[in-house]
């Protein structure tokens, strides 16, 4: 991972509405979740150059391959879906060590974790926001790459519908990564090693589904697991990261 440079903080680009939200004694719970949404939306719009980073990224590493291999359909069909999964998880993970950066810079995060309003909801917030700036992109420029590997439409929509369910979890579990590593010199690397071991089962449920639509045995187990891996982290990862926050900020 390339070293950090300090970014625009949110009161310089004029986005302090969200401090005025969390510093309220008796603010909603849902509506400080959907104010640090949409802080980083539209800190993520402001900053168009790191998003576009992760998709050429993807778009880069997925079409590398069909180019070295050549015009091989079977081969390209068979080594296609796990390219294509491990080329989402890797542009995932480029946006993950700057999830808290920001807010920790210049303050924020210390007054996430001084709100009224329950710091899982507004972790779940940012991850939501890192998934629609890193995550859905990948899905729908997906089913397009995979026609460079030959694959038949029921196969690009079973791709496309585990990356919806597979690519929030590994936005979730980042964030956890992203959480204890804030604020470590060489986090970026750190990060890749806690986070890249939990990354497998999504990774060979996602694949795997695709396979065993190519093979005729029918996708729907893979895509079930996938839902499992979803509702477990959906319910566990924004605790285990608000602790990991605690701990960062100690």
């Amino acid at each position: 991972m390339s070293s950090l440079r300090p970014p625009e903080t949110a009161r310089a680009l004029g986005l302090a509405g969200t401090d005025a939200v969390l510093s309220e004694p008796q603010a909603s719970p849902f509506k400080a979740m959907l104010s640090v949404l949409r802080r980083d939306l539209l800190l993520a719009m402001r900053r168009k150059a790191e998003v576009l980073t992760a998709l050429f990224f993807f778009l880069i590493v997925s079409s590398l391959f069909p180019l070295g291999i050549g015009p091989e359909p079977a081969l390209l069909r068979k080594i296609g879906p796990g390219v294509l999964w491990v080329g989402a998880l890797l542009a995932t993970m480029l946006g993950l060590q700057r999830m808290f950066y920001s807010d920790h810079l210049d303050g924020t995060l210390e007054q996430m974790v001084l709100s009224s309003a329950p710091l899982p909801l507004l972790v779940t917030g940012k991850v939501i926001a890192h998934w629609l700036v890193s995550g859905l992109p990948v899905v729908v420029l997906a089913p397009v790459l995979g026609l460079q590997f030959d694959l038949d439409p029921g196969a690009l929509w079973i791709l496309a519908l585990g990356l919806l369910i597979g690519t929030p979890v590994l936005s979730l579990i980042g964030a956890v990564g992203a959480a204890l590593t804030l604020g470590v010199r060489g986090g970026g690397a750190l990060l890749s090693l806690l986070v890249l071991p939990l990354y497998i089962p999504t990774l060979i449920f996602g694949a795997g589904a695709v396979q065993a639509h190519l093979s005729g045995q029918g996708a729907g187990g893979h895509l079930s697991l996938l839902g499992a891996l979803l509702a477990l982290t959906l319910f566990f990862v924004p605790w285990a990261t608000t602790a990991a926050l605690r701990i960062s900020l100690e």
